[in-house]
């Protein structure tokens, strides 16, 4: 089969925080026919789980299978339907997940929380990837393997996140050693719904690297896992499997999930993969030195590079974790829209949202309108995203968020944008970063729901001081996974090919006003000031409050 067959679709499932999409998409080009979403009926577990109402401690975050099965009963059969195609002309489906959103199941894959005796057990469930409660574990590994001189801890940028399978695994033996030795499998979500599509357990080649500490074929050894914890030593078997490459095929689909999905048993399912990784390939954006941004409640940076490059606070550098044959570089930002959805919830006067709604306008469109004709710096203000902690380049979930500057003069739309801004400043941050260490960054492409606000985009390309190249597809990781999938049915050879034919992009979309990113300059310096101060040791403040917030909540 090739691509230019005419009616040959593949079909991408998203699985994202909240909801789950699938698209159906032409093998020929890219076209997507349909698209259908399902809303996870648990959503982001954050306060108690489920049914028995046990409440969760600060910086959980959990989901439930359940809702990424609903997913395939509901979103697919939807998709399928809406794009008017049948059964018989779908090669073959791919999947991509939110990582490291990782679970503890028996042999079979059965989730402990699916088991009547553990569902009230917090651990039972699977942790999200904004999942922060593992910091202490995180601090832990991180400083053992520097005293270690573990040779993996570089490629990661000198730390291990707390939002990664170790330190995840390692709370779950700390906090509960019962279902630690009850969990055979500890297995990324992405792997997992593999598993349930195609009835074989899979492991991918992305997720292993970049969540799960897998460099040069290895994991860390049995005897730096017994010095985190003697009852930690084995921990590698609930993991251990072999390595399957992005784009190849994991199976095919079993009678029971054709069932679910409304596809013919047998239909090629490719190998799982990660969202903001997969969406390289919808973004035409598999070659060297095109970093891409998936923009939503995070933000997720990925980029392809030639060599090999050690750079500070990396979410990991990882042979074939993109694209086969070059090495993936990965790092990222855990709040973004989630920092402005968070201020219209909390700090938004009802007068905004009644005037935002007398428009039928969103609030951000409302508070987007007052700050968009501000000058630069007018504000006075300089923020530091950093609500959900930071994940690059300082890999450190114990910060939070701060806005300097404020004064009895300031207007919500103006703490707003500082907001905006910061989220700019952050991913300035790590482009310096990554080209500091040597990795070229030569074009800057971003996807991901926060594309609909122009002005913020527009603000990123004067902060960057890049051109901003755009994906037009809204569905990019479900268009990426589309395209693995008909690598893996064989209808392109490799991902450069399918990507070519399939991606959709709009170059330099935006381009860098010369004006403003002169004024953006003056403030980024003060935003690079605090950064270092406040997240490198000149103050321990944040860290403080922190500490004693969660002392407080015990």
């Amino acid at each position: 089969m090739t691509g230019s067959d005419n009616g040959a679709v593949a079909i991408g499932i998203d699985f994202g925080t909240l909801s789950g999409r699938a698209v159906v998409a032409s093998v020929a080009d890219g076209r997507e026919l349909a698209s259908a979403e399902h809303v996870y009926e648990h959503g982001a577990i954050e306060e108690a789980l489920p049914g028995s109402g046990v409440r969760l401690p600060r910086s959980w975050a959990l989901q439930s299978p359940q809702d990424w099965v609903d997913v395939l009963k509901n979103a697919v059969p939807a998709a399928l339907a809406a794009a008017g195609v049948s059964a018989d002309q779908v090669i073959g489906v791919a999947t991509d997940f939110t990582a490291c959103t990782i679970l503890p199941t028996t042999a079979d894959g059965t989730p402990l929380c699916e088991l009547d005796e553990y569902r009230d057990r917090p651990h039972a469930w699977p942790k999200l990837w904004k999942h922060h409660a593992a910091q202490g574990q995180a601090d832990r590994i991180n400083a053992v393997a520097a005293e270690r001189g573990e040779s993996w801890l570089p490629r990661y940028g000198g730390k291990i996140s707390s939002e990664w399978a170790y330190a995840k695994g390692l709370q779950l033996l700390e906090e509960d050693p019962e279902l630690y030795a009850r969990a055979d499998r500890w297995i990324e979500a992405a792997d997992w719904i593999i598993w349930q599509l195609c009835g074989e357990e899979t492991r991918n080649s992305c997720t292993a690297g970049y969540k799960g500490i897998v460099q040069d074929g290895e994991r860390p050894s049995r005897e730096y896992l017994a010095a985190l914890n003697p009852g930690f030593a084995d921990f590698n078997a609930k993991m251990e499997h072999p390595l399957s490459a992005l784009g190849d095929k994991a199976g095919e689909l079993t009678a029971q999930a054709a069932e679910w999905t409304g596809l013919n048993a047998g239909t090629v399912i490719a190998v799982g993969n990660v969202d903001a990784h997969v969406t390289a390939a919808s973004a035409k954006a598999v070659g060297p030195g095109q970093m891409v941004a998936i923009m939503g409640t995070s933000t997720c940076h990925v980029v392809n590079g030639e060599e090999l490059k050690e750079a500070q606070g990396m979410c990991g550098v990882v042979r074939d974790g993109i694209t086969k044959g070059l090495w993936g570089y990965e790092a990222g930002q855990s709040g973004v829209g989630d920092i402005f959805a968070w201020f219209t919830k909390n700090g938004v006067p009802a007068s905004y949202t009644e005037a935002a709604a007398e428009r039928g306008i969103s609030i951000h469109e409302y508070l987007t309108e007052l700050a968009a004709d501000q000058p630069v710096g007018a504000h006075g203000l300089v923020a530091l995203d950093w609500h959900s902690g930071n994940r690059s380049v300082l890999v450190d979930h114990a910060l939070h968020g701060a806005v300097l500057g404020l004064g009895l003069q300031t207007r919500p739309e103006e703490i707003y944008r500082a907001l905006v801004e910061a989220t700019a400043f952050g991913t300035r941050m790590i482009v310096e970063t990554l080209v500091k260490a040597g990795v070229p960054i030569d074009e800057f492409v971003a996807a991901g729901g926060l594309l609909k606000n122009k002005w913020l985009m527009q603000t990123y390309a004067d902060v960057l001081r890049m051109p901003i190249t755009v994906l037009t597809s809204e569905q990019g990781p479900a268009l990426g996974s589309a395209i693995h999938a008909a690598v893996a049915a064989g209808a392109y050879p490799d991902i450069h090919a399918a990507s070519a034919a399939m991606g959709k992009v709009e170059r330099n979309a935006y381009v860098p006003d010369q004006a403003r990113a002169d004024a953006y300059d003056r403030l980024y310096a003060v935003y690079e000031e605090l950064h270092d101060h406040f997240g490198r040791g000149g103050s321990r403040a944040l860290h403080t409050l922190n500490e004693i917030a969660v002392e407080a909540g015990k």
